[in-house]
């Protein structure tokens, strides 16, 4: 079996045994796949409980990365080769999907390209070591402004390097331009602005996925990040709360 949900936020109680009854019946070979934000911030007591206590179960969880990742954190785990594309792993039943990857799972070929540029950004970026730091997270707390810090709540890492794009391009190539299921956090721009009714701005990552959409054979688009769940149009849906099974 394989399953595909949204954003987790560092919260995995929907994958509770009483939230998500369909683990009884799985193992290591089934997959549940996470499209973003999967939420693994830091080393603390915590976070890694709630990483011990995913690598308990008996499925094996996959996330792509989003917008609300520790990318500082990520990058400390080495780079190795699973079902055909690049990982990381977490635990050893906890599995990073890198960008641009084609993975071969039960059969069926899924390409991931993670990332997203953040919608709470507007009010800006600030230096962790700027000596009126406090102050102004103060002011800007005060007047609910939408703010991050670099390298503790925000990674310019969000939005993919023009390396990650052409590998992208490249490994769609090599499979000539074709695959069963495509795994992203944010949607390609057309699809984006169906679901939104134009309230969200195209980027550089929705315009590069709206090129995919167009050149590529696929049945089905699996995306997060808008915390909805919903089937956009037949071929695209949005998750978040939702645990949708694809095989």
């Amino acid at each position: 079996m394989i399953f595909v949900t949204g954003d987790c936020h560092g919260d995995y109680r929907k994958l509770s045994s009483t939230a998500f009854r369909e683990q009884k019946e799985m193992d290591r070979q089934d997959f549940v796949i996470v499209c973003g934000d999967f939420g693994y911030w830091d080393r603390s007591r915590q976070e890694e409980y709630w990483m011990d206590w995913l690598a308990r179960k008996d499925f094996t969880l996959l996330f792509v990365d989003g917008n609300h990742e520790n990318y500082d954190l990520l990058a400390e785990f080495p780079v190795q080769m699973w079902h055909g594309g690049k990982v990381q792993m977490i635990r050893e039943n906890v599995i990073h999907l890198m960008r641009g990857q084609m993975f071969n799972l039960q059969g069926r070929r899924f390409f991931t390209f993670g990332g997203a540029r953040s919608h709470d950004i507007v009010d800006g970026i600030l230096e962790p070591d700027d000596p009126e730091l406090r102050d102004k997270v103060k002011r800007l707390e005060g007047a609910g402004a939408l703010y991050r810090i670099n390298h503790l709540t925000w990674w310019k890492e969000e939005m993919p390097s023009k390396q990650e794009y052409e590998e992208g391009r490249s490994c769609l190539a090599q499979n000539g331009w074709k695959c069963d299921y495509i795994l992203s956090h944010c949607a390609p721009s057309s699809v984006q602005a169906q679901l939104s009714c134009g309230r969200f701005d195209t980027d550089p990552l929705t315009v590069y996925l709206e090129e995919i959409k167009e050149r590529c054979e696929y049945r089905k688009w699996f995306f997060g990040h808008y915390h909805e769940d919903e089937l956009v149009d037949d071929r695209h849906m949005v998750l978040y709360h939702r645990i949708e099974r694809v095989v």
